[in-house]
Protein backbone atom coordinates (compact mmCIF):
# COMPACT_ATOMS: atom_id res chain seq x y z
CA UNK A 1 0.00 0.00 0.00
CA UNK A 2 2.83 2.37 0.81
CA UNK A 3 4.37 1.85 -2.62
CA UNK A 4 1.07 2.86 -4.26
CA UNK A 5 1.33 6.21 -2.53
CA UNK A 6 5.11 6.63 -2.62
CA UNK A 7 5.53 6.20 -6.38
CA UNK A 8 3.10 8.97 -7.42
CA UNK A 9 4.54 11.29 -4.78
CA UNK A 10 8.07 10.60 -6.03
CA UNK A 11 6.98 11.22 -9.62
CA UNK A 12 5.31 14.48 -8.60
CA UNK A 13 8.40 15.63 -6.70
CA UNK A 14 10.68 14.86 -9.63
CA UNK A 15 8.44 16.65 -12.09
CA UNK A 16 8.34 19.76 -9.93
CA UNK A 17 12.10 19.74 -9.42
CA UNK A 18 13.01 19.44 -13.09
CA UNK A 19 13.91 22.43 -15.21
CA UNK A 20 11.38 23.64 -17.75
CA UNK A 21 11.94 22.23 -21.22
CA UNK A 22 11.55 23.97 -24.54
CA UNK A 23 8.81 22.19 -26.42
CA UNK A 24 8.93 24.14 -29.65
CA UNK A 25 7.74 21.78 -32.34
CA UNK A 26 7.58 18.82 -29.99
CA UNK A 27 3.88 18.96 -29.21
CA UNK A 28 2.76 19.25 -32.82
CA UNK A 29 5.22 16.57 -33.88
CA UNK A 30 4.14 14.26 -31.09
CA UNK A 31 0.49 14.57 -32.09
CA UNK A 32 1.20 13.92 -35.76
CA UNK A 33 3.64 11.11 -34.96
CA UNK A 34 1.23 9.53 -32.51
CA UNK A 35 -1.58 9.47 -35.04
CA UNK A 36 0.72 8.12 -37.76
CA UNK A 37 2.10 5.51 -35.37
CA UNK A 38 -1.38 4.45 -34.37
CA UNK A 39 -2.27 3.70 -37.97
CA UNK A 40 1.07 1.95 -38.53
CA UNK A 41 0.51 -1.22 -36.50
CA UNK A 42 -0.48 0.50 -33.24
CA UNK A 43 2.91 2.07 -32.48
CA UNK A 44 1.40 5.22 -31.00
CA UNK A 45 4.02 5.90 -28.33
CA UNK A 46 6.94 5.25 -30.67
CA UNK A 47 5.39 7.54 -33.27
CA UNK A 48 4.82 10.25 -30.69
CA UNK A 49 8.43 10.09 -29.50
CA UNK A 50 9.79 10.17 -33.04
CA UNK A 51 7.40 12.99 -33.96
CA UNK A 52 8.53 15.00 -30.96
CA UNK A 53 12.20 14.59 -31.86
CA UNK A 54 11.62 15.47 -35.52
CA UNK A 55 9.32 18.38 -34.67
CA UNK A 56 11.83 19.85 -32.23
CA UNK A 57 14.63 19.48 -34.78
CA UNK A 58 12.56 21.21 -37.47
CA UNK A 59 11.63 24.06 -35.11
CA UNK A 60 15.30 24.62 -34.27
CA UNK A 61 16.17 24.58 -37.98
CA UNK A 62 13.45 27.15 -38.79
CA UNK A 63 14.60 29.36 -35.92
CA UNK A 64 18.19 29.24 -37.16
CA UNK A 65 17.10 30.12 -40.72
CA UNK A 66 15.05 33.04 -39.39
CA UNK A 67 18.02 34.27 -37.37
CA UNK A 68 20.31 34.05 -40.41
CA UNK A 69 17.84 35.99 -42.56
CA UNK A 70 17.63 38.73 -39.94
CA UNK A 71 21.42 38.99 -39.84
CA UNK A 72 21.61 39.21 -43.63
CA UNK A 73 19.00 41.96 -43.69
CA UNK A 74 20.89 43.91 -41.06
CA UNK A 75 24.18 43.67 -42.94
CA UNK A 76 22.59 44.60 -46.29
CA UNK A 77 20.96 47.77 -44.96
CA UNK A 78 23.20 50.76 -45.60
CA UNK A 79 24.66 52.23 -42.49
CA UNK A 80 23.64 55.87 -42.63
CA UNK A 81 25.28 58.27 -40.28
CA UNK A 82 23.75 61.61 -39.65
CA UNK A 83 26.29 64.31 -39.14
CA UNK A 84 25.30 67.72 -37.97
CA UNK A 85 27.50 70.70 -38.72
Amino acid sequence: MKSLIAFPLLALALSLASAPAEAKGCLKGAIVGGVAGHYANHHTVTGAIAGCVIGHHEAKRREELRRQQQQQQQTQQPQTQSTSY
